[in-house]
């Protein structure tokens, strides 16, 4: 797999990416400057305009995860996986539960604000949200790195309208060839692409009735699952409960998160990122067809258009929480307090110790010690004195699969 170096002008444009042993020379004639360690980036000094290739970009969209992929005629120029915050909601629950026994508490009046709060048309949760911002971040990004002229975007792996309310669009379109294809991959994502009963993967899956027709079951896919051969033929006509799996009927009805995500932004992300939108079984009959494995960042070759083209290694990209606003508990009889001066590292920071190149956790007694975890995987509790700083935490973080990535 390729080793890029990426190139911009002196104004910030990006330009066609460059091999590490150029991008030296021109750092050591001093005709660039190094503007990003991860991924790798210099800028020319003298220079503002430059040819450029034509790249399409392809993203992959998802709940938890984005792919990624920058291709032109002949090779792939980025690459990677972002994986996205799952646990706002959480942190948001916690957040209400300290609000409510605030306004318990024997302290100052605080009014509720609920009836003066107004969502605005286009209002998505938080966590919806954040997601959708990082999908923007991630392109926009990207566009800074190579030159981009066209975005496709997989906005959906099937539509859940369609599955729910077959005449939503029509019978052409509900009897149309990939009706089923649309069930199938409905039921490879909820079900992890897994047997519902045994758990077996990489064998051929069927679909199969978690209440038997012959018993009066439906064929909505709240009643379908996936299952092995000899699953189902040892299940017979029986019921999921009367096969010794009760939880599978409560399974079947649950709802995917995914989907209502990408039911709600998938239009959006399009508008404003005025993209190509595309639909994940034409994926899958193109990385079939070309003889890749599933995975994010291959869906997303794939939907730039990859065939047969050179690879490049992939990242691995997180945008993490950039600050742990806890509250004190360990004051042995004070009061709690929120610390509010400023530190000068944060979680998640880049330093310099030994020649090492160390992820900061987090900062103790008052701002003068450090705890670093190393890139074998070890803590260590340094003086802020002893350390420097290579590169900010904020913003997404690139890294490669045998790098630092927690």
């Amino acid at each position: 797999m390729l080793m890029k170096v990426y190139v911009q002008t002196a104004r910030g444009q990006p330009l066609d990416p460059t091999t590490p042993a150029r991008a030296r020379r021109l750092v050591e004639a001093g005709r660039a400057e190094v503007v990003a360690r991860m991924p790798f980036t210099i800028r020319l000094r003298n220079r503002e305009t430059g040819y450029t290739t034509e790249v399409t970009l392809g993203v992959d969209s998802g709940y938890s995860k984005v792919g990624f992929s920058a291709v032109t005629q002949k090779e792939e120029l980025l690459a990677g996986v972002l994986i996205l915050r799952n646990d706002m909601s959480k942190k948001l629950e916690q957040k209400r539960n300290y609000r409510r026994n605030r306004r318990s508490r024997n302290t100052r009046y605080r009014p509720p604000r609920f009836d003066n709060r107004k969502r605005e048309q286009g209002w998505l949760v938080p966590s919806l949200r954040h997601k959708k911002q990082a999908h923007i971040t991630l392109i926009e990004t990207i566009k800074t790195l190579v030159p981009v002229r066209r975005t496709e975007l997989e906005v959906a792996t099937f539509d859940t309208q369609l599955l729910q309310n077959p005449e939503i669009s029509g019978i052409e379109y509900q009897q149309g060839t990939l009706q089923g294809y649309h069930i199938r991959e409905y039921l490879l994502e909820k079900w992890g692409r897994s047997c519902a009963y045994c758990g077996k993967t990489g064998v051929p899956l069927q679909v199969e009735h978690v209440i038997p027709r012959s018993r009066g079951g439906s064929d909505r896919v709240s009643n379908l699952n996936l299952s092995c051969e000899r699953c189902n033929l040892h299940k017979g006509d029986r019921t999921a409960s009367e096969f010794g799996h009760p939880e599978i009927h409560r399974q079947a009805k649950a709802s995917l998160k995914s989907a209502a995500f990408m039911n709600q932004v998938r239009w959006q992300l399009v508008d404003e990122l005025m993209c190509t939108p595309t639909y994940g079984y034409l994926t899958k009959q193109r990385r079939i067809e070309v003889g890749l494995a599933k995975s994010h960042a291959n869906d997303a070759f794939i939907t730039a258009g990859g065939r047969q083209h050179t690879r490049c290694r992939p990242f691995i990209v997180k945008q993490p929480r950039r600050n742990n606003r806890s509250i004190q508990l360990n004051r042995k009889g004070y009061d709690r307090s929120i610390r509010t001066q400023r530190y000068a590292l944060h979680p998640h920071d880049l330093v310099s110790y030994k020649g090492q190149v160390c992820q900061v956790k987090g900062m103790f007694n008052l701002g003068r010690w450090v705890r670093l975890k190393t890139p074998k995987g070890t803590n260590v509790n340094i003086q802020v004195k002893n350390v420097n700083l290579v590169r900010y935490g904020s913003g997404l973080q690139f890294s490669r699969p045998h790098t630092l990535t927690k």
